[in-house]
């Protein structure tokens, strides 16, 4: 079992939550912030994502990555099971499972599929790439 990536759960008392998801958050207990514009509630199977509040961001899917999600699949070309993560930062690949493609559906910045200090692939904002490489973690910059 892999750990849970470090996000705040309960209401986000910090300045950077959308106020859709505070609201939600402070009605439905149980959630947990994602990042500003997400937050997800994996007792009842529900998330809640939220158009991005600076000008000109949107979310889109890439592939079957949905949107405002970094996401690594186990075949080429967006093919096969995949893991995916919401918050950006280094992020590591469980080793029972082989990444060989990547995608960025956020609205910025790129994401990495890397080993050590090789990068094995770079996928930026809206887009996708296969893996060059064994990846044993993601690094998503915004």
């Amino acid at each position: 079992m892999a750990a849970a990536p470090a996000v705040a759960e309960g209401p986000p008392d910090g300045p950077d939550a959308d106020p859709r998801i505070v609201e939600m958050m402070d009605a439905v207990p149980g959630g947990v912030l994602v990042d500003a514009n997400h937050a997800v509630w994996p007792a009842l199977d529900m998330e809640m994502t939220v158009p991005g509040a600076h000008a000109g961001t949107t979310f889109t899917s890439v592939g079957a990555c949905p949107g405002g999600r970094i996401c690594v699949f186990s075949g080429r070309s967006l093919t096969g099971p995949s893991l995916s993560w919401g918050s950006c930062g280094d992020h590591s690949i469980p080793s029972n499972f082989t990444a060989l493609s990547l995608a960025n559906a956020r609205s910025s910045g790129y994401a990495q599929a890397r080993n050590g200090g090789s990068v094995f692939a770079t996928a930026y904002a809206g887009r996708w790439a296969n893996i060059l490489g064994a990846a044993t973690y993601v690094r998503c910059v915004l």
